[in-house]
């Protein structure tokens, strides 16, 4: 099946170039209209549609947040009722709605015992800057002021703002902005497939790792470090889950250095690995968890920052010393999104999408591999849960990339979209990744796995 190209000579093709600035695009292409993008207009399930008629599996849930699949007119229709009865009003100074208490207690609910409350933004990026801000707070009030400089890794995506760029350790969002800001640093990204001595086993790799992070906290001064920041499985990176016994090792180190642990749970929560939260996945104790995305399942913007205990039990001290805590977002706690975040949680739990991420999850990861494992251009098939990724090299056994980057992956997503398919061309290498809806079916699994195994033999040949 091939797709007609998007009309562009319209009225709404213009002034979508005329007026509308896109993020992550490039901005000149789109304004000439050289690179048009689709128009969508409609979705169910797993598939969207654009004014032109066209229909597509979305393998990549639009950016990893469709979670509970289009048209579920349970969270529209609880948006709506919402918006009738109390469109808006403020969180400060205690006020509070009831979408967002509910919506605290279903969260509080569901995390890791030791989590203590929830402080609700926007975005994934907001909610990243909230927790280095409220990271920074905690040391100041226990006094060490000292203790402000945050890790990260390479590769890693926690937004792009100036402290969530900073934090991000993708270089294309630093190039050209004056990020990352001072005292944000970064460390090794933990891609076995990328290892610089090719002679290390896994748990080699993983102990040269953790003997890189020591080095470094160390060569800083660990009464500088206030928090390392990580995504339990990588996302934007190229989703890469951690190679063995990783996050283990790296809890054992921030707790021998005082150094407070956020867990961005933007991709990763809400069942996205199989697992409610990728820290209870992967046995995480962290002091701040980054929610978003899946929250609403992207029907309405909504993130939050999840709060330990000993981290409250400090901010409680603070206010009872100096007074309020000076923080908060004007949209903080907004009803008509948490009244989404409650219908989105209630159907995650009805349809059972953790448990369907934990069984297709594995089908998507298997099925990739048995299409695809074995075509000379493959360097790997990785996953987690219903998280999986394609890397190409020109020549695998030597580790050898395809020049320029993205250039084999763009055309492949490309041939993919032609069949009916969307998927993401991910940056730092030739990476096909996927993350659909989580209420997607084993049938629909075999049309992604079909399209990309076509896609690869249209771009690359068959490799036999």
């Amino acid at each position: 099946m091939t797709l007609d190209l998007p009309s562009i000579n319209d009225e709404l093709a213009a002034w979508d170039r005329d007026c509308l600035l896109h993020p992550t695009t490039h901005t000149a292409n789109h304004a000439r209209g050289d690179v048009p993008g689709r128009i969508i207009t409609g979705g169910s399930g797993v598939y969207v549609e654009d004014r032109d008629g066209n229909r597509f599996l979305d393998a990549f849930g639009a950016l990893y947040c469709v979670n509970a699949g289009y048209g579920r007119r349970e969270i529209a229709d609880a948006m709506s009722e919402q918006a009738h009865k109390l469109a808006f009003f403020h969180a400060f100074a205690g006020h509070g709605n009831e979408p967002a208490i509910r919506l605290a207690k279903m969260i509080m609910d569901r995390a890791p015992d030791h989590m203590a409350r929830v402080y609700f933004g926007l975005s994934g990026s907001d909610a990243n800057e909230t927790n280095v801000k409220l990271a920074w707070h905690y040391n100041i009030l226990r006094g060490k002021p000292e203790k402000r400089k945050i890790i990260s890794r390479w590769r890693a995506y926690h937004g792009s703002g100036l402290v969530s760029g900073s934090l991000t350790g993708l270089k294309a969002y630093h190039a050209r902005f004056h990020l990352p800001l001072p005292g944000f640093l970064h460390t090794d990204t933990p891609h076995y497939l990328r290892r610089e001595d090719a002679s290390q086993t896994p748990e080699q790799f993983t102990d040269h790792l953790i003997a890189r992070l020591v080095a470094l906290i160390e060569a800083e001064g660990p009464e500088t470090i206030a928090a390392f920041i990580g995504e339990p499985i990588m996302g934007t990176g190229g989703i890469v889950p951690p190679p063995p016994g990783y996050w283990e090792k790296v809890q054992a180190v921030l707790d021998r250095y005082d150094i407070l642990l956020i867990a961005d749970e933007v991709v990763t929560g809400f069942g996205r690995t199989g697992s409610m939260f990728g820290s209870i996945h992967y046995g995480l104790k962290p002091d701040f968890m980054t929610i978003a995305k899946g929250l609403t399942s992207a029907y309405a913007p909504l993130s939050g920052s999840i709060i330990s205990q000993r981290v409250f039990d400090v901010l409680m001290k603070g206010s009872d010393d100096f007074g309020a805590l000076a923080h908060g977002w004007t949209y903080s706690a907004h009803p008509v999104s948490c009244a989404a975040g409650v219908a989105t949680l209630q159907l995650v739990d009805d349809l059972g999408l953790v448990g369907n991420a934990a069984s297709t999850g594995p089908y998507l990861n298997a099925s990739l591999k048995a299409a695809l494992a074995d075509h000379p251009n493959v360097a790997e098939v990785r996953g987690e849960g219903l998280m999986a990724a394609v890397e190409f090299m020109a020549d695998p056994a030597a580790r050898t990339w395809f020049d320029p980057p993205m250039s084999v992956s763009l055309k492949i997503s490309a041939a993919m979209m032609r069949r009916g398919v969307i998927a993401r061309a991910m940056p730092e290498g030739d990476i096909i990744g996927f993350a659909p809806p989580l209420c997607i079916t084993p049938a629909e699994v075999d049309t992604v796995v079909q399209a990309i195994r076509d896609a690869v033999h249209e771009v690359l040949g068959s490799g036999v």
